[in-house]
């Protein structure tokens, strides 16, 4: 008879804050699943997969009681299977209990009269930091238990709890031979890694979680993921099933909606608790890390006992808090050991010669590097941009081709992404323009297929200026960029397309634009990538060579060159920058050898334009202040 458990992950695409729209797609899904040979026994969604994870203050539109869920489960179920054969069903959802919101995983069985929950795990680890801020939206729950289904004994996990490897511990304790992970973690880290392929460097640190887990505790682990995008962060899939040898078994791809089966043989769990018994280990010694844990949590010194001194009770009796109380360990600091002594050291493998000493090199960390992985950042930003226009409900693109690397880049990923016939590139030349401007954008078109658009924004300038005749440079630049996305946001009326950005993260990050020009159009590909990145990704799609080594210019002013305007090369500010934003200090960077006049122009720059990152500064009066109290993603 066989015996094995029949799983299916399912890789959902929510659309953000729409419960009904997504509910109702489960009918197709789980007709799909009934139609599966074998049948499987049980299907996992990922965290939140109904609504969307960034959903903030939403939480309160879209959560729902665990019972409620569980019937528009069985509604939909009832609708697409007209066999009676039950299918188990685990998939994360927000949830109101206890006039208190939670983000929580079910546990249902559907296809009988009603449907049955076996288990409602209410996440523990809220992450409240970086891009997270779970914990304001929601509150924690406090336990992990395993419990009962047909096929076996399970646990569920959402997302940072399988972080902590004390609640796979507890899981298995209680009995779980099968650990769900479900999990909407945004995709992170573009650098290339050996052997590992073109993986986001996080979704790699997920399947090391997952199967260290699964190995040190001899359980199945399947960890599933959401896909698609939420307001620029990217869901990446890539759900993995992992064997009880710490093995993969299966591994879903990234980007895309996904169902996965696979046979899982519970034999397996026989054979690598007899090959690695850690868990019978872990349970035989549980008492006694128990009782050291409960004196940790009282505060408790350690009583250091040794040799042949006297203590109440044998080995296995805990030491009481009077025995040997005046002795209170301390730690010794390790005699100073000359360099001498320490190359010749006096023990040796034979007696006679010294034991050779390895120096390793000085290790201090430092961020992220710089390099990427071009393939995988094509196809991320590639997907992004797909997924942006597809919630959006446009199929057009308008991207203002100046002829610099950025919007050539724009220009490449919008055409994969959309199609050459669904991309417009527009020019705009003012009339002290470079003419290598125009004609390097000319080769982008020609290279793409594209459309092309060229408006001369000349007169619409000039027509203003003519009444400022004392304006700088400065300000004439400024009147120029935001023409252009005068010109840009008209376009994309006239043809029903979404503007592009073509900003990096160089710029960004040093205020190197116009504000409300520049960083005016609604989704951007490049803002996160530092401008010599820009390049290397310029490189791999095959941007013409002339545009990619040029110098980068604005070209709102004759003769003039970005990093003259800066004071700095890019190669140079990209470094500093990142390590900047990592969370280094300008005096740790001048104490790594970075020259400190360009560690300090660079600080400057970046610290005097955080203005220029935030929407405009608006006097708190009431109790719902739009981004203040009032908080829905811009995606919402």
């Amino acid at each position: 008879m066989d015996r094995s458990i029949h799983l299916v992950v399912v890789q959902f695409k929510p659309r953000k804050g729409e419960y009904a729209t997504n509910l109702a797609r489960l009918a197709g899904i789980f007709s799909q699943i009934d139609s599966l040979d074998p049948r499987p026994d049980v299907a996992v969604f990922a965290e939140t997969a109904l609504t969307g994870y960034f959903v903030e203050g939403g939480v309160r539109d879209v959560a729902t009681t665990a019972g409620a869920f569980a019937r528009d489960l069985q509604a939909q179920y009832a609708s697409a299977v007209t066999t009676p054969r039950p299918l188990d069903v685990c998939i994360g959802f927000y949830e109101v209990w206890n006039n208190a919101f939670y983000n929580s995983a079910l546990y249902v069985t559907l296809g009988g009269d009603q449907p049955v929950i076996r288990h409602v795990h209410r996440k523990l680890f809220l992450p409240t930091y970086g891009m997270f801020d779970e914990e304001r939206f929601v509150d924690r729950g406090f336990e992990v238990r395993a419990f009962d289904t047909p096929w076996g004994r399970a646990a569920m996990l959402i997302c940072e709890d399988a972080w902590h490897s004390l609640t796979g511990t507890v899981a298995a304790l209680d009995g779980a031979t099968m650990v769900f992970v479900v999990s909407a973690s945004p995709a992170r880290g573009i650098w290339p890694r050996e052997d590992e392929g073109p993986v986001p460097a996080n979704l790699k640190r997920w399947e090391r979680l997952a199967c260290d887990m699964a190995e040190e505790h001899g359980v199945f682990v399947a960890l599933v993921n959401l896909v698609g995008t939420e307001g620029g962060k990217t869901f990446a899939g890539g759900s993995i099933i992992c064997g009880p040898h710490g093995d993969v078994r299966a591994r879903a791809p990234l980007w895309d909606e996904t169902i996965m089966t696979i046979s899982l043989d519970p034999q397996d769990l026989t054979r690598a608790r007899s090959d690695a018994p850690l868990l019978t280990d872990l349970q035989t010694m549980m008492p006694h890390l128990m009782r050291t844990v409960d004196r940790i949590q009282a505060g408790e010194r350690l009583e250091l006992s040794y040799d042949d001194e006297p203590t109440d009770g044998g080995p296995l009796t805990p030491a009481s808090r009077s025995a040997g109380a005046d002795r209170v360990a301390a730690t010794k600091r390790p005699a100073k050991s000359s360099k001498r002594g320490a190359d010749k050291a006096e023990a040796s493998r034979n007696g006679t010669e010294p034991i050779a000493v390895m120096r390793a090199p000085e290790s201090r960390s430092g961020p992220p590097p710089l390099e990427i992985d071009p393939e995988l950042t094509a196809g991320w930003l590639v997907s992004f941009l797909r997924e942006e226009f597809e919630r959006r409900g446009f199929e057009k693109a308008v991207v203002g081709l100046s002829g610099g690397v950025d919007s050539a880049v724009t220009a490449y990923l919008s055409a994969q992404a959309l199609g050459k016939e669904n991309v417009v590139a527009v020019r705009m030349p003012y009339r002290s323009s470079n003419p290598d401007s125009l004609a390097h954008a000319q080769l982008v078109i020609d290279e793409l297929g594209i459309q092309p658009r060229t408006i001369d924004i000349s007169p619409a300038v000039d027509g203003y200026l003519a009444s400022e005749p004392d304006a700088d440079p400065a300000r004439r630049g400024n009147v120029m960029a935001r023409e252009r996305m005068i010109v840009l946001f008209d376009q994309s009326a006239k043809y029903h397309a979404l503007p592009v950005g073509t900003g990096n993260k160089t710029e960004r990050l040093l205020g190197y634009f116009t504000w409300h020009a520049d960083d005016s159009p609604p989704i951007n590909p490049l803002g996160d990538l530092f401008k010599t990145q820009v390049w290397e990704l310029a490189k791999f799609l095959g941007v013409p060579e002339v545009i990619v080594s040029k110098p980068a210019s604005a070209d709102l002013i004759a003769g003039q060159t970005d990093e003259g305007d800066f004071g700095i090369s890019y190669a140079k500010a990209d470094k500093i920058l990142n390590w900047l934003v990592s969370g280094y200090s300008p005096s740790s960077l001048v104490a790594r050898g970075f020259d400190p006049d360009m560690v300090e122009l660079v600080r400057k720059r970046l610290a005097g334009t955080h203005w220029k990152r935030k929407l405009p500064t608006v006097a708190l009066l009431s109790l719902t202040g739009i981004g203040e109290s009032y908080l829905r993603p811009v995606d919402y």
